[in-house]
């Protein structure tokens, strides 16, 4: 799951009127009359909460007659409140590569002038290489997008496909276009 949605998520929830609603939903639907009778909030706040929570697929509503009704979605909440400590997911374990192998993994990807020949489509070596192309990045630095596109050229011309694999396999973070380097023990190496 992407780091974004997970931030998204927990941004969302993290509000006292939220989190009363899902509370209440627990026990059976409710209407938006019955939100704000419960809560003591005007029904133009409720719409706007519920909103939110919407956004996030946390409840979702059903029409009886001239009634609209929110449930609460369960398993969404539950797979998204527990996503944080499935951040590494299934691969979660090291993968446990010694210094000589990943010294060939690089040796056969690179050339003598330290451009990427290919990327690697074998998930392994694909991780070895790209913790070899994010050495020259600094942690707790924020960079721009460009920066991050120009950084990659120096390596090879498809930027955007590894800038894509920084993310995905948990090397960096994005946010409003912005890239940070992740603490190490999050990566999938």
């Amino acid at each position: 799951m992407q780091l974004d949605r997970i931030v998204n998520f927990h941004k969302t929830i993290g509000d006292k009127t939220r989190i009363k609603i899902i509370a209440l939903l627990q026990g059976e639907p409710l209407h938006g009359q019955a939100l704000a009778g419960k809560l003591g909030l005007t029904p133009p706040t409720i719409s706007y909460h519920v909103t939110k929570l919407r956004e996030i697929d946390v409840i979702y509503q059903r029409r009886d007659k001239n009634t609209i009704y929110f449930h609460l979605n369960e398993k969404k909440l539950e797979s998204m409140a527990t996503a944080i400590l499935q951040i590494r997911g299934e691969e979660m374990e090291p993968l446990n590569i010694s210094k000589d192998e990943k010294y060939k993994i690089i040796t056969n990807f690179f050339d003598d002038s330290g451009k990427l020949k290919n990327i690697p489509a074998q998930r392994k070596k694909k991780l070895v290489v790209l913790e070899h192309l994010i050495k020259g990045l600094k942690i707790g630095r924020n960079y721009q997008e460009k920066e991050i596109n120009e950084y990659i050229k120096q390596f090879h011309e498809d930027y955007a496909t590894i800038r894509r694999e920084f993310i995905m396999c948990h090397f960096m973070n994005r946010q409003n276009g912005e890239y940070e380097l992740n603490p190490k023990e999050m990566w999938l190496i």
